[in-house]
């Protein structure tokens, strides 16, 4: 397999047995996904398990007027289409990568087989819905009781805790149609945040330079959200990073301890 590819770079994976993850190396699919991709739509059956490395994945919930609301964001914590698991045949939501990147697919064949002779893995998956049915739930409430403001703070934290690096390739409009809010709401907030020294944009581009900043006056649901994962999978879940910040020199970016850094400079945003 391609080492661009490993398996240990989602938690769910490197959480399963060694003896599984060794049958499942054998039939693994390496993908790269690209940003806007449909990986199943409402109604059919997922052709695999996706596991993220580095991608970021939506899971949109449809209208019949064709607007959607996104429901759970899933990365290289998680698992799509494990809905593929229960017997469902179909899901009412769809999947669409928010963030390209590097994912392993699972065949839906192996999924099955796995599910239902292998207790641990069996374990394992359950609990995972567990959790990403507490996400659903938090970003329901989220949406319709939290001002923009700590909505925006809350779907930023989520996009950089599920992937590698602090960069995100999110435009105003993109972030504002994941919102369900115009885009001129998303660039005033953006920067305030931008201000604030939470973080950089430019040209799609957004840089989360003090994760602890933006998540000071986030709400409470991405921390109930990832508090509930950890209960559920404590041996899948992630050490805390600490705070940092990136200074912009004439060379290039370079991180330093959020503790001892001056505050980066203000950038002029351009979607």
């Amino acid at each position: 397999m391609n080492p661009e590819f490993n398996p240990l770079d989602n938690r769910l994976l490197a959480a399963l047995p060694q003896g599984e993850l060794r049958r499942w190396r054998t039939v693994f699919e390496p993908v790269e996904l690209r940003l806007g991709q449909t990986l199943y739509e409402p109604g059919r059956t997922p052709p695999g398990l996706y596991f993220p490395t580095t991608a970021v994945v939506s899971v949109l919930c449809p209208t019949r007027d064709g607007d959607c609301d996104e429901v759970a964001v899933i990365g290289r914590e998680g698992v799509v289409g494990v809905s593929l698991l229960m017997d469902g045949e179909s899901t009412p939501g769809r999947a669409v990568v928010q963030s390209a990147g590097r994912a392993l697919r699972l065949p839906a064949w192996a999924a099955r087989e796995a599910f239902e002779h292998s207790a641990q893995v069996l374990h394992l998956m359950l609990r995972y819905s567990l959790a990403l049915g507490a996400q659903v739930a938090q970003i329901s409430v989220c949406n319709r009781r939290h001002p923009l403001e700590q909505r925006m703070r809350r779907r930023l934290l989520q996009a950089v805790d599920r992937q590698p690096g602090r960069e995100l390739a999110m435009t105003h409009e993109q972030l504002a149609s994941l919102l369900g809010v115009r885009r001129e709401s998303v660039t005033t907030e953006a920067h305030k945040l931008q201000k604030a020294g939470c973080v950089q944009y430019t040209r799609g581009h957004l840089l989360v330079v003090d994760r602890a900043g933006l998540a000071l006056h986030a709400c409470e649901c991405h921390a109930a959200a990832e508090a509930e994962y950890n209960r559920l999978l404590p041996s899948v879940a992630a050490p805390v990073e600490p705070a940092i910040r990136v200074a912009r020199t004439n060379d290039g970016m370079h991180t330093a301890n959020a503790r001892t850094a001056t505050p980066p400079p203000v950038y002029a945003f351009a979607d």
